[in-house]
């Protein structure tokens, strides 16, 4: 399980690599992956 302290680590990790700007582009991304896997995942079952 990850606790708080490595999601804090992790979050600054993505900042530095991805910069602030593109950030909600970056989230906007993920979050239709995640939508478009559930949907699949839902579909096999």
């Amino acid at each position: 399980m990850v606790g708080g302290m490595e999601l804090i680590i992790i979050g600054v990790v993505i900042v530095l690599l991805f910069g602030g700007a593109q950030l909600p582009k970056l989230a906007r991304s993920l979050g239709g992956f995640f939508s478009e896997f559930n949907a699949a995942k839902e579909e096999a079952e």
